[in-house]
C-alpha cells in the first residue's frame, strides 16, 4: 500500500480511530483488575508505545513513523499520546535515532549553537516518492537499525558481524514533557567510559550502580560521583570479542538534566525534558570513534603553540608586583614559564572588565606586560559572567540598554556571586552574544591580554530563588571573610513546575532542587527559552561568544579556558578540571577526569597542580614535586592555588624546582610533539592524552588502567601517586618502551607486563613505543625560544629488530594564524619514516608537505637517535630533495653509540642506542638517509 501524501493528517486519524479502543482497552483492563496494586507494586512510569505507521523518505530522506502510547499513566505526569520517529543514516559510520512530539515543537540543542543536519520540520510533507517502509531492518554501510512495532522498540546493530549495539526490548520506552526514559541491554563484559563531568573515584571505566546525572553545576571537583560543570551525555562502550577490541559510541544529544543508570548489563535514561536524540557511531576502534564523533560536534579548537607552555596562577595575587616577582621566581630558578594568569585580584571591586586601580594600575600593569611581551611571555585573566548591579558601571549599564540579561517575571534575574548583586547575560540572545563580544573588545583595548578564562559560567550563584537587593544591610557585605555566602533577600520558588519538576534528578548527589545555586529555572533566555532547557549551555554559549570575540579583535588564534562545558566546546576552549585539592587522591583523580575529555573533544585539558584547595595537612612539598611530575604532561599545564593555601610556586622547595626542572625540561623538548599532536586532534578528533586502549583496543588488561595514560599513539606516563612511594607499578602493552629521559632502560614483551620501575622523588617514568618516531627539540624555559632550536629525531624499533617499521611526523606553522591549516608559507607538516632490513640496512626519510615556512624560519635536524637495534653504523648516505647532501651537515656526520646490555622483561639482550649527529638537514625539505649496521665479530 502506498503511503498517502500528508504524514501528520494520516496520522492524526489514526490517533482518533484508536482513541476508542484505547479507552475501552484501559476500562476493560481496570474493571479486570489487571492494572498492578500500588500497595503491592510500584506505580509503572509508562507502558510503552505501539507503532502504526513508517514511511521511508525519498533520497536518502531516512524513515519517518508514527508512534501510540500503549495505556497512559500519570506518573511524572501525563504521556504525550503520539510521537513522531526519525531514522536516518546520516554518512556510512553513524546513525540518528529522534523521537519526539508529533503534534508540536519541543525543545532541542539550538542549531546555531551545535550547527548539524536538521530533521525534518513536523509539519514536513512526504513527497509523493515515499512508500511504507515494511523490511524488518534499515540498513546503512556499517550500522542497521532494527525495530519491533508492538510494542516500540528500537536496537542498533553493526552490519559485518551483527554484533548488538543498542537494544530498547528491555523495558518501555516513556514520554512524558518533563519525563523520557528509554533502556537499552548491554553484555556484561562491555566496557564503558564517559557520561561525564563527574570525578570518578573508581577510575576512567565506569562502575555499575554508580550514579552519574548530567546536570552543569559549581560543585568543586572534590565531589565524587555527582554532576560537576559540565554535561557530556555520550558514552563508548569498547568490547573484546575474539581478542580483539571493539568500539562504538552513543550520544544523546540533550540538555535537560538527566540521570543515566547502569548495572553493568543494562542503561537507563531518565531525562526531565526535550526529546530522545541518538547518534551511534559505528567505530570500530577508539580513535575512529573520537574522529566520527568530533565531526558531528566540531573539531576540537587549534590552540597556539605557547599554550603548550607551563601556566602559572594564583587566586591572592595582591598586586602587580606580586605577579613580578612570581616571574622572576621561575626565572631564577630556571623553570620553564610561558604564561602568568591572574584570579580575580586584577579586578576593581570583582567587577568584568575593569582594573583594581590601586593593586593593578593600567600604567604599570601595561609596563609590566611590555617587559614579558617582549620576553616572549603572555598573560590572560578571568572573567565570571555575572555583571555587577551599579549603575556607575559602564558593562551594566551597555547591558541594560540592550536588555541582554536574563529574566523572571518579566525583570532581570538577579544572583550574587563576587561583586555582590549581578545580573546574568544571555548568550542565547544574538545581541547579549554581540553585547558581550563588544566588552571583551574595550577591555582588550584596556589591556592588551593574550586570553580569556571564562569561570563560574555553569552559572554559579552564591543564592537561590527569586532574590531582591536587601534594604537592612550591605551587599556584599563589608569586608566579609565569607562572601560566598548568600546576602540578598531571597525565597524559594517552587510554584511552578520548572522549578519543581515531577521527577527529581540526583542532582549535585542530594536530588537537590534545579536552581540551587544557580538560575532559576522558571527565569527565560531569549525568545521565551526556559533557563530549565538550556541550563547546560550556558557556559558553551559563552565559550562561542568570547572565542568570537578574541578571533574578531586580535585576528590571531584564541585561546580560552572554561570551567562548564558541553557537548561541542571543544570546538571553541579548553578547559580544566575546576576547583580540587592539594591531596594524593585529587592528583590520582585528575588522571580520569583529563582522559574523559579527550573523549568528549575537548583534548586541551588539565587540572590545577599541587591542588586549588589547601588539604590542610602539611606537608605539600612532596605532593607538589610529584604533581608537577604528572602535571608536566597533561595538554594544558598549570599551577593554580586558592588564597588560603600556602604559596606553591614550583620554585617554593628546592626539591619540587628540581622535579619541575627535570619534567618540564622534557615537556619543552617535547613541545613539537604535542604541538603535532594538537594539529592532528583538530584534524581528526584524536585526543593528545589518550588512555592506554586507545592504541592497543585488543589488549584487554589496559580497558581499566586508569593510573597511566599514553600522550598520542606512541608516548606512555607512569607517575607516582602515593606519598612516600619509590616505585610505580605500571602496564606495558606488548612491544618494546624505551624509558626517554634513559634509553638504556628497556622494558620488552611479546605478551604485556606489569612491571615494577624505580621513580625516584625528583623522576618520573616516561616511555616511548617502538615503531614511533618522535620530534623532539633541546627545549628551554620558554616556548617561543625552545621552537626555535634544532630538533632530534627519536626513531624506536622494536628491541633487536631485523625487519621494522617506525613513523612518525611533525607540523608547525605560524600559531598567530587563526585556522590551523596547511598553507604555503605559514605551515609545514613533515612526515617520517624509518626501516631496517636484514637488521642491517637502515633508512630514515622524510616526505614534507608545505616546506617554505620551515625553511625561513630556518629549522633543521640536526641528530637522529635509533633505538632497539644491534652494532654500529656505516657508509651513511643522504639525499635532500633527491640530490647528494653530505655537504650540508655543519661538519662531517658521526655516529655515535656503542653495544650495550639491556635488561628486558623476558631476559637480557643486546641492544643499542646510536646517534647520528652533525648534522643540518632542513626540515622543509625531504631527504633520505640510509646507513649500514655492523656487528664487530
Amino acid at each position: 500500500m502506498d503511503a498517502p501524501h500528508l504524514l501528520l493528517p494520516w496520522c492524526l486519524l489514526l490517533l482518533l480511530l484508536l482513541l476508542l479502543s484505547l479507552t475501552l482497552a484501559g476500562s476493560s483492563a481496570a474493571s479486570n483488575g489487571v492494572s498492578p496494586s500500588p500497595a503491592t507494586a510500584p506505580k509503572a512510569a509508562g507502558f510503552g508505545y505501539r507503532l502504526v505507521s513508517l514511511v521511508q523518505r525519498p533520497n536518502g530522506g531516512g524513515l519517518v513513523g508514527c508512534l501510540q502510547v500503549k495505556h497512559r499513566t500519570s506518573t511524572y505526569g501525563p504521556d504525550i499520546p503520539r510521537l513522531r520517529l526519525f531514522v536516518k543514516h546520516e554518512n556510512r559510520d553513524r546513525v540518528r535515532v529522534q523521537i519526539t512530539d508529533a503534534a508540536k515543537q519541543r525543545w532541542e540543542v539550538p542549531y546555531d549553537l551545535l550547527p548539524r543536519e536538521p530533521a525534518p520540520p513536523l509539519a514536513a510533507t512526504v513527497s509523493d516518492g515515499a512508500a511504507a517502509f515494511t523490511a524488518a531492518e534499515y540498513a546503512g554501510q556499517d550500522l542497521v537499525f532494527t525495530y519491533g512495532r508492538d510494542p516500540f522498540w528500537f536496537a542498533v546493530h553493526r552490519k559485518s558481524t551483527r554484533q548488538p549495539l543498542f537494544n530498547t526490548s528491555r523495558a518501555p520506552l516513556v514520554f512524558k514533557d518533563q519525563y523520557l526514559e528509554v533502556s537499552t541491554r548491554l553484555p556484561k563484559d562491555a566496557s564503558l567510559y564517559g557520561l561525564g563531568e563527574n570525578t570518578q573515584p573508581g577510575g576512567i571505566k565506569l562502575r555499575p550502580n554508580d550514579p552519574y546525572t548530567l546536570y552543569t553545576t559549581d560543585a568543586s571537583a572534590i565531589n565524587l560521583n555527582t554532576d560537576l560543570y559540565g554535561s557530556h551525555p555520550v558514552y563508548v562502550d569498547l568490547r573484546s570479542i575474539a581478542g580483539r577490541g571493539v568500539a562504538h559510541a552513543v550520544l544523546l544529544l540533550n540538555s535537560n538534566g538527566m540521570d543515566v543508570f547502569y548495572t553493568g548489563t543494562s542503561l537507563t535514561y531518565k531525562v526531565i525534558g526535550g526529546l530522545l536524540d541518538f547518534y551511534f557511531f559505528a567505530g570500530p576502534t577508539p580513535l575512529a570513534v573520537v574522529d566520527q564523533y568530533t565531526a558531528m560536534i566540531g573539531r576540537p579548537a587549534p590552540m597556539p603553540y605557547w599554550a603548550f607552555g607551563f601556566h602559572q596562577c594564583r587566586w591572592g595575587y595582591q598586586n602587580i608586583s606580586v605577579v613580578e616577582g612570581v616571574v622572576e621566581g621561575y626565572q631564577n630558578a630556571e623553570i620553564p614559564l610561558d604564561v602568568i594568569w591572574n584570579d580575580d585580584d586584577h579586578m576593581d571591586a570583582a567587577k568584568d572588565f575593569t582594573l583594581d586601580p590601586v593593586n593593578y594600575p593600567r600604567p604599570k600593569l601595561l609596563a609590566f606586560l611590555d617587559k614579558i611581551h617582549a620576553r616572549g611571555m603572555k598573560y590572560i585573566v578571568l572573567i565570571d559572567p555575572g555583571i555587577a548591579v551599579n549603575n556607575s558601571y559602564g558593562v551594566y549599564r551597555r547591558g541594560m540598554e540592550r536588555d541582554i540579561f536574563i529574566k523572571l517575571d518579566g525583570q532581570p534575574y538577579l544572583a550574587q556571586v563576587w561583586p555582590g548583586p549581578v545580573y546574568f547575560p544571555d548568550f542565547i540572545n544574538p545581541n547579549g552574544a554581540s553585547w558581550w563580544i563588544d566588552e571583551v573588545r574595550r577591555f582588550h583595548e584596556l589591556v592588551p591580554v593574550d586570553g580569556l578564562w571564562i569561570d563560574m559560567n555553569e552559572a554559579s550563584n552564591f543564592c537561590t530563588g527569586k532574590c531582591k537587593i536587601p534594604t537592612k544591610h550591605k551587599c556584599p557585605i563589608p569586608d566579609s571573610k565569607e562572601p560566598w555566602l548568600c546576602c540578598l533577600d531571597c525565597k524559594n520558588l517552587t510554584n511552578t513546575r520548572w522549578d519543581d519538576p515531577p521527577y527529581k534528578i540526583n542532582a549535585s548527589g542530594i536530588s537537590g532542587r534545579l536552581g540551587y545555586n544557580t538560575i532559576a529555572t522558571s527565569a527565560t533566555h531569549y525568545n521565551g527559552i526556559l533557563e530549565y532547557n538550556a541550563h547546560s549551555l550556558y557556559g558553551f554559549s559563552q565559550a562561542i561568544a568570547t572565542h568570537k570575540g578574541l578571533e574578531g579583535i586580535q585576528g590571531k588564534r584564541p585561546f580560552v579556558l572554561t570551567r562548564s562545558t558541553f557537548v561541542g566546546s571543544g570546538a571553541y576552549a579548553a578547559h580544566w578540571t575546576g576547583d580540587n585539592k592539594g591531596t594524593w587522591e585529587n592528583l590520582r583523580y585528575s588522571i580520569s577526569t583529563i582522559l574523559n575529555f579527550g573523549i568528549f573533544g575537548m583534548p586541551m585539558v588539565g587540572a590545577d597542580i599541587c591542588g586549588f584547595y589547601p588539604a590542610g595537612e602539611p606537608p605539600l612539598e612532596e605532593l607538589c614535586s610529584r604533581w608537577i611530575e604528572l602535571g608536566a604532561f597533561y595538554p594544558f599545564s598549570r599551577d593554580h592555588a586558592n588564597f588560603a593555601s600556602p604559596r606553591q610556586e614550583l620554585y617554593q622547595w628546592a626539591s619540587v624546582a628540581k622535579s619541575a626542572r627535570n619534567a618540564l625540561g622534557m615537556r619543552y623538548r617535547m613541545l613539537p610533539y604535542l604541538y603535532t599532536l594538537n594539529y592532528q586532534a583538530h584534524l581528526t578528533g584524536a585526543p593528545v592524552a589518550r588512555p592506554l586502549f586507545f592504541s592497543f583496543p585488543d589488549y584487554a588488561p589496559c580497558y581499566g588502567v586508569s593510573n597511566q595514560f599514553l600522550l598520542g599513539a606512541g608516548v606512555m606516563v607512569s607517575p607516582v601517586l602515593e606519598q612516600g612511594a619509590t616505585s610505580v607499578s605500571a602496564v606495558f602493552p606488548p612491544g618494546t618502551w624505551y624509558n626517554l629521559f634513559d634509553t638504556s632502560k628497556v622494558v620488552a614483551s611479546s605478551s604485556g607486563a606489569t612491571v615494577k620501575l624505580d621513580a625516584p622523588l625528583n623522576e618520573i617514568n616516561v616511555h616511548v613505543y617502538q615503531n614511533t618516531i618522535l620530534p623532539l627539540q633541546r627545549g628551554g624555559t620558554i616556548s617561543r625560544d625552545a621552537r626555535a632550536t634544532p630538533f632530534t629525531l627519536v626513531v624506536a624499533f622494536p628491541l633487536g629488530a631485523t625487519e621494522a617499521d617506525a613513523e612518525g611526523a611533525v607540523y608547525v606553522d605560524d600559531d598567530e594564524r587563526p585556522a590551523m591549516v596547511l598553507v604555503e608559507g605559514q605551515a609545514t607538516y613533515a612526515r617520517f619514516h624509518a626501516s631496517v632490513r636484514g637488521g642491517k640496512e637502515v633508512t630514515v626519510r622524510s616526505q614534507v608537505s608545505m616546506g617554505t615556512y620551515s625553511l625561513h624560519k630556518g629549522l633543521v635536524i640536526e641528530k637522529i637517535t635509533v633505538l632497539g637495534l644491534h652494532g654500529a653504523g656505516r657508509g651513511l648516505s643522504i639525499q635532500v630533495d633527491g640530490a647528494e647532501a653530505t655537504a650540508i651537515s655543519t661538519s662531517s656526520p658521526y655516529f655515535a653509540g656503542a653495544d650495550v646490555e639491556e635488561e628486558a622483561v623476558e631476559g637480557e639482550k643486546r641492544s643499542m642506542t646510536m646517534e647520528v649527529g652533525g648534522l643540518a638537514l632542513p626540515l622543509g625539505r625531504s631527504f633520505t638517509m640510509t646507513w649500514n649496521m655492523h656487528i664487530e665479530a
